[in-house]
């Protein structure tokens, strides 16, 4: 039985932590099919395989994708690709592997934006503002001030950063603060080893 399933008090989780037990990581089901399954959404081992898993790892995700297809994609042009999704009445499942995998992780994403680019920095959930901050400079976190927050749901509709603070919709938080999915975040901190003022990457 996977380790994942039990119940487990503090002490025990910090003995099993240590050991790093495959069973103890969660689990995405991946089923491989051809393209002509894929795109009918039909497979005689499928409801079999997905049998097997609610009784055996009840709780995890089984994702259909087909490797055919994927590079068969990854070789057309755009707006090849977009008409043949279109003809065949079908999509890519790579997003869904991606964002599911992210979720069974408990991973989740930040922004940083400057002139010329956007990027994202991956961290675990739960984490707070200052440690974030230390994914992109350790100076970040140990002279952390503050970080200036907005969604990058509200960034996308009102299109400027004016706007989403002229919507009051632009925050300043504390060390206490969580790092929320989609945040796309400013953040100051105290100038040291010759860095000087908040610094936007």
């Amino acid at each position: 039985k996977p380790i994942r399933l039990d119940t487990w008090n503090e002490k025990e989780i910090e003995v099993l932590n240590k050991h790093l037990f495959l069973t103890a990581k969660p689990i995405v089901y991946l089923v491989n099919l051809s393209e002509k399954d894929y795109i009918r959404k039909k497979n005689k081992w499928l409801p079999k395989i997905k049998e097997w898993i609610d009784k055996n790892d009840p709780g995890a995700s089984l994702i259909p994708f087909s490797g055919a297809l994927e590079m068969k994609l990854l070789d057309m042009p755009e707006d090849e690709r977009d008409k043949y999704l279109k003809e065949n009445q079908t999509s890519s499942n790579l997003d869904k592997i991606v964002h599911t995998g992210y979720k069974a992780l408990q991973l989740e994403y930040f922004f940083t934006s400057g002139k010329d680019e956007v990027k994202a920095w991956t961290i675990q959930k739960g984490t707070l503002a200052p440690k974030a901050a230390g994914r992109i400079h350790t100076d970040f976190e140990k002279g952390f001030i503050m970080a200036e927050v907005m969604k990058v749901a509200d960034l996308m509709e009102l299109g400027e950063e004016n706007k989403v603070k002229a919507a009051g919709k632009y925050r300043q938080q504390g060390k206490t603060y969580v790092v929320e999915d989609g945040d796309v975040i400013l953040f100051k901190f105290n100038a040291g080893a010759g860095l000087t003022g908040a610094k936007k990457k």
